[in-house]
């Protein structure tokens, strides 16, 4: 009999344990959240297949968080890449890999990152990136309620030609994709013709004569095909092609603080490899691009590589005063007041621009 209640005793035990530990698994699974993230064009590359996607893919990994990321790029989901801040404003994306000059109509602050001649290279583009976060930051808080966790360049946008070209100045008459107000108002000045395209749409556009020129990073270039469609490559930097990550603040705040440390913390660290895997791919690419060896990551084409014109750096580089600032600067005011003054005192300090 004492032996028969022991062995009962022991089974209402065991299922009480078994019904805490039920109960414990079934609270924590309810614990897990799952955001939904828009990621980068697939078609823009390397920088997306092997640092952001598998980011995400390994999100609670990654962060140290219980929270699972449904991670699909904007391409995939069929939306304009133009469009990323109103979706998030709306709630319908809880992260977004946002594509900064193609936003910039929504919200002209996001310019003041990546203006054309301002940051030519990435040592350059860092201090723009570290001198103007905390400014973009608090603008997208306010206008859209999300939080910036941080910035990475594309690398040097530079231009591919259909058409030969020894200079900027042959531009003159060319049709050239753009992708932001501050590049058009540029390739205006030069005499070229500007054409807004979205990075999925150029590679048609070159192919059917829609335009002469297109403009963006090498790597980019390179996963896309372009060099298919173009015969020559010039690598003069316009911009540097700003990427950030921005998560709404209603997600962000249902994280407690030590949470949000850590999320803050896995952005930084996915930030910062970026930067270096970026600079890695740019050389490479123009290799691969001109059919040239170290060729590494890319597909070897046969592009004409023009040298640049010492010359044409120094229309680039003058545009930050005569036209880029001041261009932005009315846009910008207008719709945020003080704008263009922050800029002076954040980025145009940290480069020398008054």
């Amino acid at each position: 009999m004492n032996l028969a209640r022991k062995l009962a005793k022991t089974a209402l035990s065991l299922a009480a344990v078994a019904a805490m530990a039920s109960t414990s698994f079934s609270a924590h699974a309810q614990d897990r959240i799952t955001l939904k993230v828009i990621g980068q064009p697939a078609a823009t590359g390397m920088v997306q297949k092997n640092k952001e996607k598998p980011f995400f893919d390994e999100f609670a990994a990654r962060t140290g968080l219980p929270i699972n990321a449904d991670y699909k790029s904007v391409d995939q989901l069929g939306i304009k890449d133009t469009e990323q801040l109103r979706i998030m404003k709306a709630g319908l994306f809880d992260i977004v890999s946002l594509r900064v000059s193609q936003n910039s109509r929504d919200e002209p602050t996001l310019l003041g990152l990546d203006l054309v001649g301002a940051a030519p290279n990435y040592e350059t583009a860092r201090k723009v990136y570290d001198a103007y976060l905390d400014t973009l930051d608090k603008r997208l808080q306010q206008q859209f309620q999300v939080k910036l966790l941080g910035a990475w360049p594309f690398g040097p946008q530079i231009l591919f030609c259909k058409k030969p070209l020894t200079k900027l100045a042959d531009l003159k008459g060319m049709k050239v994709r753009v992708y932001d107000q501050n590049l058009a108002k540029f390739i205006e000045t030069v005499g070229g013709t500007p054409v807004p395209l979205s990075f999925t749409e150029t590679h048609q556009a070159l192919s059917m004569g829609v335009v002469d020129c297109a403009i963006t990073g090498p790597s980019s270039a390179n996963s896309s095909n372009w060099p298919e469609v173009t015969t020559h490559q010039y690598a003069l930097g316009f911009q540097m092609a700003f990427n950030g990550y921005a998560i709404t603040l209603k997600a962000w705040q249902r994280l407690k603080p030590a949470e949000q440390a850590k999320m803050q913390a896995a952005f930084t660290t996915l930030n910062d490899d970026i930067w270096a895997y970026s600079k890695q791919l740019t050389q490479d690419a123009m290799n691969c691009n001109a059919g040239k060896e170290p060729c590494t990551t890319g597909k070897k084409f046969s592009l004409i590589d023009v040298p640049v014109l010492p010359s044409d750096i120094d229309t680039v580089r003058n545009a930050v005063a005569s036209l880029s600032v001041p261009t932005w600067a009315t846009i910008c005011d207008a719709a945020n007041p003080g704008c263009s003054t922050t800029w002076k005192n954040t980025v145009g300090k940290a480069l020398g621009i008054k």
